[in-house]
């Protein structure tokens, strides 16, 4: 709050330092003219926090059914709206929201709806009768600049990952509404075709002094804003100027060129950021999937604890399959033992048969002589 008080009064001395600065390719935070501030994207449940350096915002997207316009029966609805607090600057007021909320709300409608990002005939459940409407509330937390970039970062980010219920049409008479909870069916993802990525300019000075992603402090000395919003295939999706300080064409076709690369960047920071949080979504499902399986009487958690039985008894088998091949093996070598051991009696009987057979001979040849003296 002390640092968005003081810069509501900025001092003139402030001002052309700030300038001054500019002049010599220089920023108060050390940024380069064209660097962006760092992005972080969190994720809940239904909602996206952003934070673009100081600045603060959140998105939650909600769908209910609703009819269509006439004008267009099969296509569902888009809206944004936007809350300022009084806690993120304190020139917002509470209540009705202000011009620039009005403002905001309008560019970032404009790079969604001009461009058709989100295709609205898939959100048509029943034609000229139920349709989608998918609404974007987005929070301004805190108001550190370029509330244009974040917001529209916060919105993209929420769309991504919403899900709304899978419909059918049922009863007797095939007309008859039915939502299928997230137990029965899996909610459905919105089909986005492309990322339409804002990218905001400060113009300061008469010189034409541009900078992108301009901070509170650089908002306060910009006689101008230019905001282009472009996809990652180089299509300009809008175009906003704001501010009484004309530029020039050359300078507009360079801040296009610059904006394309830096919408490819920030693309690619969203979509792993969704990735990341999808991956874990999917795990957490994955976990209380597993844990309901022991109490599920469906077929394939019978499969599945017969697969188990059958693993079980697999192993029992082998068990004593082991147990009986070391049983016979120990049987074998007792056997081998034994037989050993009755060749070595064998053996000894036998030799100690020949060894008197042999004294014997040796006594009788030995009196033989003597007697025939």
């Amino acid at each position: 709050m002390e640092r968005l008080a003081s810069t509501s009064r900025m001092t003139v001395n402030e001002k052309k330092f700030i300038e001054k600065a500019l002049l010599s390719d220089l920023r108060i935070d050390g940024r380069r003219p064209f660097d962006f501030r760092r992005i972080t994207i969190k994720f809940e449940d239904g909602s996206s926090e952003v934070q673009l350096g100081q600045t603060h915002v959140m998105g939650f997207v909600t769908g209910q059914l609703v009819q269509p316009y006439r004008d267009r029966p099969n296509e569902g609805t888009l809206s944004i709206y936007i809350e300022f607090s009084p806690m993120a600057d304190p020139s917002f007021e509470a209540g009705r929201p202000g011009e620039a909320a009005v403002e905001l709300g309008r560019v970032i409608d404009r790079g969604l709806r001009e461009s058709r990002a989100v295709d609205m005939e898939s959100l048509c459940v029943l034609a000229g009768k139920l349709v989608w409407s998918i609404r974007i509330d987005l929070h301004i937390i805190d108001n550190g600049g370029n509330l244009v970039d974040a917001a529209n970062i916060a919105a993209l980010a929420a769309l991504l990952t919403f899900r709304r219920p899978e419909c059918s049409l049922g009863g007797e008479d095939g007309q008859e509404l039915i939502v299928h909870p997230p137990e029965v069916q899996e909610p459905l993802p919105l089909i986005i075709h492309h990322l339409p990525i804002a990218v905001t300019f400060a113009i300061i000075g008469t010189e034409n002094i541009v900078v992108i992603d301009p901070t509170h402090s650089e908002e306060a000395v910009m006689g101008g804003r230019m905001t282009a919003t472009l996809n990652t295939n180089g299509d300009i999706c809008a175009i906003q100027k704001a501010g009484g300080e004309g530029i020039m064409q050359s300078v507009i076709m360079q801040c296009l060129r610059i904006a394309s690369v830096k919408a490819s960047d920030i693309t690619s920071k969203i979509k792993s950021a969704v990735e990341a949080f999808n991956t874990e979504r999917a795990l957490r499902k994955i976990k209380r999937h597993s844990s309901s399986i022991a109490v599920d009487v469906s077929e394939p958690g019978a499969k599945m604890r017969e697969s188990k039985q059958q693993s079980v008894d697999e192993k029992v088998v082998n068990e004593l399959s082991s147990h009986h091949m070391g049983r016979l093996k120990m049987v074998t070598e007792e056997s081998c033992i034994t037989q050993s051991s009755d060749v070595e009696v064998k053996t000894q009987l036998f030799e100690q048969g020949r060894t008197n057979r042999i004294d014997e001979n040796s006594r009788s040849f030995t009196g033989g002589p003597s007697s025939c003296k």
